[in-house]
Parts: structure tokens; sequence; C-alpha cells
């Protein structure tokens, strides 16, 4: 499981460095190849390729001839880009896909159990600003997160 945030920059290549806590454990599981697609926060998702592979899976075999399902694949599958670890455990991020999260330089890569987000650090602060703002105009949280305990 990924989880925990940790504030990455990009080099002038484009190539951002995968913290070093998570190298280990992505060359065993996937040998250091990933799949980065978008998301409609405007983040990057980055996936272990055998987790990837499962949800391409699934999409694709959903019937296109729905509205929703075919932009999901078309979004999704669209962008998927495979990337791998370099030998120093970097890698490179496809300039459309750097492009459409506004990767410059500062970046926060974001652990969600089996994927990663991968954010604009200014746009990382402003989201998570707005989501508990929410959380303070929704109420008391407790009730969602005693329905996850155990």
């Amino acid at each position: 499981m990924f989880r925990g945030i940790t504030n990455l920059n990009l080099d002038a290549k484009g190539r951002m460095a995968m913290p070093a806590r998570y190298r280990d454990r992505l060359m065993e599981s996937c040998q250091g190849r990933l799949v980065i697609t978008i998301d409609r926060d405007g983040c990057l998702l980055v996936y272990p390729l055998p987790v990837w592979e499962r949800i391409e899976e699934a999409l694709v075999s959903r019937p296109n001839m729905d509205r929703k399902t075919r932009r999901m694949q078309r979004l999704l599958v669209g962008h998927a880009t495979e990337c791998e670890l370099d030998g120093q455990g970097r890698i490179l991020l496809p300039t459309p896909l750097r492009d459409y999260a506004g990767l410059d330089k500062r970046a926060v890569l974001v652990g969600q159990g089996k994927k990663f987000e991968l954010w604009d650090e200014d746009a990382w602060t402003r989201s998570r600003d707005a989501w508990l703002q929410e959380e303070d105009e929704d109420g008391d949280p407790s009730s969602t997160l005693e329905s996850l305990v155990l």
C-alpha cells in the first residue's frame, strides 16, 4: 500500500525521482514499470503496471455504446502512458501529461493505496484547502470515519 505525501522537484527534462521508500516495492511488484494517466481533478494517476492492467481490462470490457463509459475509456485509457523507473529511480513524465497537470518544477506525490496521485504543488494546496473547507461546511465527518472502523 502506498500512503503519505512527498514533495518533489521535477528536473529540466521532466523527470521525477520516485521516493526511495517506494522503489524496492515497485521493483518487486512491477519491475519498475508504471502507467500514468490523467484524473478529472487535474492531477495525474500513477499505477504499477499490474494494477493498471486490471483497471484497463475492466474499462475496455464495458460496452462503449454508453456515453459515460466511452468518455472514461477515452480519458483514462487514451491518456495512459507506460513509463519505467531508470537506474536512478526516476521516471520521465511525458510532456502532454505534465502540461495537463500543470507540472513544471514543484510537485506533490500522494500515496493512495494501490496508486499514487501526482499534483502540481500549488494545485494540491488549493485543492486540499478546499476539501478541508468542505468538511467544515458539511459538519462532523466522524460518522463517515466510524463506518470504516473494524
